[in-house]
């Protein structure tokens, strides 16, 4: 399978039977465009995490007239008259589920939901957390806060780790604005669900401090996919 970084937190996942854009944002500088995406063969879908303008792009509704065949699977925040009858949408606990993907939705410590998604033709299983992070901001905030920031998403991550040991590909938020701490959520999650690779996002483009994780990262088991310019691509092997 190949793994395209589009931007921020949004990837390109390629198969032989499916493409899967999962948070369009903006078109790379210098890579794909979403048109060139969406005319490979196989089935083409289209996931969205949640509503906030850097996860989702309603450019993507636009796409349908070029490939009817889209499959839309949306956080359920999205749903509104413009989108409403085009796409599925999920809930925490939800799933979407066809002959050669299942999806569930899982919670996030912000708005939405994160994907958990599985390919029916070779067993991988891949995370895309969305927002999903441990948003401490224990610089700005009381300890307290902190904490309470902590726990809730130390909850969600025992929520996803009751139903998936391990994934083949995760693709998480390693964020410098947090500060110091950034990278702590990313180090949590795989200290409890291990991923043989590890993509980092939601770094806009600071591309060294994404970078950073790569010691801890490879320290817990996981393959750091070392980003460094938008549009770029690795083949990841699940």
């Amino acid at each position: 399978m190949e793994l395209q970084y589009l931007f921020h937190s949004g990837f390109a996942l390629k198969s032989d039977s499916f493409t899967m854009i999962i948070d369009y944002y903006k078109d790379a500088c210098n890579g794909p465009k979403l048109a060139e995406l969406i005319n490979r063969p196989g089935k083409l879908y289209i996931l969205a995490t949640h509503s906030h303008p850097d996860h989702y792009n309603p450019v993507v509704l636009s796409m349908k007239k070029t490939r009817p065949d889209i499959i839309y699977v949306f956080s359920k925040d999205i749903e509104s008259d413009e989108t409403r009858g085009k796409a599925q949408f999920l809930e925490k606990g939800q799933i979407y589920e066809d002959d050669t993907i299942k999806i569930k939705a899982y919670g996030s410590t912000d708005l939405g939901i994160s994907f958990a998604i599985e390919d029916k033709n070779t067993g991988a299983l891949i995370f895309h957390g969305g927002d999903l992070n441990n948003w401490h901001w224990n610089e700005e905030v009381s300890a307290e806060e902190a904490k309470a920031f902590e726990d809730d998403f130390l909850q969600e991550l025992e929520c996803i780790a009751k139903d998936y040991k391990r994934f083949d590909l995760v693709m998480f938020p390693v964020d410098s604005r947090l500060g110091k701490d950034y990278t702590m959520g990313a180090k949590q999650f795989l200290e409890k669900i291990p991923g043989a690779y590890f993509a980092p996002m939601h770094f806009w483009e600071q591309y060294e401090k994404a970078a950073a994780f790569e010691k801890d990262a490879e320290a817990l088991g996981s393959k750091f996919i070392k980003w460094t310019h938008q549009g770029e691509s690795v083949s990841v092997q699940m």
